[in-house]
């Protein structure tokens, strides 16, 4: 919500018809309805400002209206203001703090939400790669793709246990391969490469379901034994980006959805 605050000077110098204005209302509901939720009184507050005249006469100036907008922008601010402070004086001590040291379902150890860092499983699709890891970079954390940490004489699975201290894991199930069962080798379906299932199962054991998910990149076979486990889409709308902050929350990691967009 600080970008969205942050945002209204600069609206004030534009007319209430600019585009700018409209995108930033909408991407403000968007966060507020995903900090407290699509029926809570804090998005109910924004929607009612009014950012037009309500009461007003065919040839009224434009002037009026425009007035009428910057008056709207002030309540916005003032609403958007008390909603920070609200968030800052009680989520920290309720969720965050009390988050910050977690033992999840299975027994695994203690994972601490302070480690920033996320692991990227992923096959051939660099394209997706790329994009879900500047995504991560944006949020405040820092992705740990396999290839790009050193080696230091290490075989491949020395490699990837010493970068396997991390808060959570994402698996990009791309179709890079094909595969089917034996006797019905006509009927090939699209999966994701042995080494991403391999690591998709070795942070289910490390981490627990709770800290990784599974993005789908197209029309793909899922694994059968993986149920229970969160799968994301990809999609032209980027709707997991908000999805995987909720996930990122839900478990007490301290994202700023501001920065999706």
């Amino acid at each position: 919500m600080n970008k969205a605050l942050e945002k209204i000077p600069e609206l004030k110098k534009l007319p209430n018809s600019s585009p700018e204005f409209k995108k930033w209302k909408r991407n403000t509901e968007v966060v507020i309805e995903n900090s407290f939720g699509e029926k809570s009184r804090h998005i109910g507050h924004f929607k009612n400002i009014p950012f037009g005249l309500v009461v007003f006469e065919v040839g009224t100036p434009k002037s009026e209206w425009q007035k009428a907008y910057l008056r709207g922008l002030e309540s916005a601010e003032s609403i958007l203001q008390s909603m920070i402070e609200e968030v800052e004086e009680y989520w920290e001590d309720d969720v965050y703090e009390n988050s910050n040291q977690q033992k999840n379902e299975s027994g695994q150890k203690d994972i601490n939400n302070s480690n920033k860092n996320v692991f990227i499983i992923h096959g051939h699709d660099n394209g997706t790669k790329e994009k879900v890891a500047r995504f991560i970079t944006k949020l405040g954390l820092t992705p740990i793709i396999l290839h790009e940490q050193p080696n230091r004489g290490n075989t491949i699975i020395e490699k990837f246990e010493e970068n396997a201290d991390v808060v959570y894991a994402i698996a990009l199930l791309t179709p890079d391969d094909v595969g089917t069962e034996k006797n019905c080798q006509k009927n090939l379906k699209p999966r994701a490469r042995q080494n991403v299932i391999f690591e998709f199962g070795y942070f289910i054991g490390r981490l627990g379901r709770k800290r990784v998910c599974g993005i789908l990149g197209g029309d793909i076979e899922i694994p059968s034994d993986y149920s229970g486990v969160l799968y994301l889409k990809l999609g032209p709308a980027d709707g997991w980006k908000m999805d995987l902050i909720r996930e990122f929350k839900a478990i007490g990691i301290d994202v700023d959805a501001n920065l999706a967009f």
